[in-house]
């Protein structure tokens, strides 16, 4: 089996890191092993990866610790946590922090590599476009390079951010089912995915609010409106 994927594993236990470090190479990965959180953020700086495997209880420097100082150098690379807990605050930290799963010890090596093609599948995945560019009050979104201009001023956001900014778009002054947002955007729909959405919606209402014509509704267990109140 051939994969041109490049992987960063970071795990401080030997046995298991060697474990995975094998059989993703079995797999058909590269893979690059780090053993504490310093030295997978050293190898993070000093090479490229499509994605990042990186266990939650470390020394020197935790997952979570290290998932944020990646997220500060790359928004858009996906991030898998490895932890030994199933504690619910851990994996809402896991999101909150621009994780893209998050998978409890002991894993079946086959239940994680799917999850590691499904993440790599919804991130190089470019949605059908019919129209790249859209007008929402006084801003200009361009969904091909993911920036919003406001009076000339030009603001780059991240590509889950457009993404659900373009669906909302698309959808303008209609409700838009946080299901939909949740299958289209981030591949199912699943409780945890659920709350790193709500996480993106604040962002854009951020963006957004230099237009207080912009509004990004929430109805209440159901999605989100966009509208404009001229």
């Amino acid at each position: 089996m051939t994969n041109s994927k490049n992987i960063l594993l970071v795990e401080d236990d030997p046995n298991l890191g060697l474990v995975l470090n094998e059989f993703l190479k079995m797999e058909g990965f590269s893979v690059s092993l780090a053993r504490d959180g310093e030295k997978g953020f050293e190898s993070f700086s000093n090479s490229k990866f499509d994605l990042c495997l990186l266990d939650c209880m470390m020394p020197k420097m935790d997952g979570f610790t290290l998932g944020k100082k990646i997220r500060e150098i790359n928004q858009e690379i996906p991030i898998i946590f490895l932890t030994a807990k199933s504690l619910k605050e851990d994996k809402l930290k896991g999101f909150d922090l621009g994780g893209d799963d998050y998978i409890t010890k002991p894993f079946d090596e086959d239940e994680l590599v799917r999850r590691i093609n499904a993440v790599l599948k919804r991130v190089n995945t470019t949605p059908e476009v019919k129209e790249q560019i859209f007008n929402v009050g006084k801003f200009v979104y361009d969904h091909a390079n993911l920036t919003l201009t406001l009076n000339g001023e030009i603001f780059r956001i991240t590509q889950k951010e457009g993404d659900v900014l373009y669906l909302l778009l698309q959808n303008k002054n209609n409700v838009l089912r946080r299901e939909d947002i949740l299958v289209n955007v981030w591949g199912e729909n699943d409780y945890f995915m659920g709350r790193s959405l709500d996480v993106f919606i604040t962002k854009l209402r951020k963006h957004l609010k230099l237009d207080s014509t912009i509004k990004i509704e929430n109805v209440h267990g159901v999605g989100f409106i966009l509208s404009e109140n001229n």
